[in-house]
């Protein structure tokens, strides 16, 4: 039957966050309910709170969570209860023109909950990028939960839900980072450290980080950074050059997401290199520049989607990764906070004093 249970909600634009009580349906066809041990804090959670994705109030707020699959409908075949899952909102389809074609990280037709979670008076509530995981459990569809070792941290391989995932793909998957290339990641939060990383495990021989706090930065070189540059006081794209032999950085990074950012992951490349647009930009930023330029310094401008991830390709390894020693994803964990603690937490990370805050329930 269905549950009464905690959850996070934004009911209006600008409005903060509160804990109430919202109600679970039992899972239909294909879904499954998740009862969740930890979530991350991430951004677009504070986006989503600010009207900057929809204005379909009220929302279910959080997304980079982990948990434990509680009740599964007719025809789940994925995941059994019992499973310890991380949630994904790229839950492949495998028959659109993308899935189709061997490119299922561009699915055009991701999987959700087809049952809405309510708030008591029977108000559906939009779950945050399908997911809706600051709250004790959550509904999903089968294919937004990737099985993962039990034995791994849910406040830490959680935040491969989303952010995490976003930037070490950006890396690795879009940006295809090689053993010996140079690599410069404008933007130090948690994405743009995750970028970082994902540089170092690839092999990178030099890794820039370009921000303007200090303490991002110092972040940077504990995540892998080989090199900074303060963009308070430096040019970034004399001293990406300088750091790169006059030449630029086989693949730049754009974890900000602003016109004057991408511009300078643009120009601080190599020619022939490749920039990666990671940073979600508003729908209202326009960008200028000479076509000339596009054309005679070649290269690969391209735009990373959840860091052009499969999530049951990649998660299972990352964790191994995680496990092993090998890739030190409890870096991004700042602090654990309580369900009733994410409204301060939004301040915290506008702030820039957190990698990630994370619920732990």
């Amino acid at each position: 039957m269905p549950q009464q249970v905690r959850g996070v909600i934004a009911r209006s634009k600008g409005a903060p966050v509160e804990v109430t009580t919202i109600t679970i349906p039992d899972p239909g066809p294909g879904e499954v309910v998740v009862k969740i041990q930890a979530c991350g804090v991430c951004h677009t959670d504070l986006t989503y709170r600010e009207g900057g994705i929809n204005d379909e109030f009220p929302f279910l707020l959080g997304h980079e969570a982990a948990g434990i699959v509680e009740e599964v409908g007719a025809g789940v075949e994925s995941v059994t209860v019992g499973d310890f899952v991380i949630l994904n909102w790229r839950a492949v389809c495998g028959q659109c023109r993308a899935c189709k074609r061997g490119r299922p990280q561009y699915c055009f037709n991701t999987h959700n909950a087809a049952q809405k979670m309510t708030l008591g008076d029977g108000t559906e509530l939009t779950p945050a990028l399908g997911i809706g995981a600051f709250a004790d459990k959550t509904l999903v569809h089968e294919g937004q939960c990737t099985k993962v070792d039990a034995d791994a941290d849910p406040a830490v391989v959680g935040l491969l839900g989303c952010g995490v995932m976003a930037g070490l793909g950006a890396a690795v998957n879009t940006g295809n980072v090689s053993r010996g290339d140079s690599v410069a990641v404008i933007g130090c939060g948690g994405v743009g450290d995750a970028a970082i990383m994902g540089a170092r495990l690839a092999g990178a021989g030099t890794i820039i980080a370009v921000d303007r706090d200090p303490r991002k930065l110092e972040w940077a070189r504990e995540l892998g950074a080989t090199h900074t540059v303060n963009a308070t006081d430096e040019d970034t794209v004399e001293a990406v050059q300088a750091l790169t032999g006059g030449f630029g950085a086989d693949v730049v990074i754009d974890a900000v997401g602003r016109p004057e950012t991408w511009r300078q992951a643009f120009y601080a490349r190599d020619l022939a290199g490749t920039v990666v647009l990671v940073g979600v930009p508003t729908p209202d930023m326009q960008l200028e520049m000479p076509l000339v330029d596009f054309f005679s310094r070649g290269g690969a401008l391209k735009s990373s989607w959840y860091g052009d991830c499969l999530p049951e390709r990649d998660f299972p390894m990352l964790v191994d990764l995680y496990q092993q020693g090998r890739l030190p994803l409890e870096r991004f964990v700042s602090e654990r906070i309580k369900l009733d603690e994410i409204e301060d937490a939004f301040h915290t990370m506008h702030a820039g004093e957190v990698l990630r805050s994370v619920v732990v329930l």
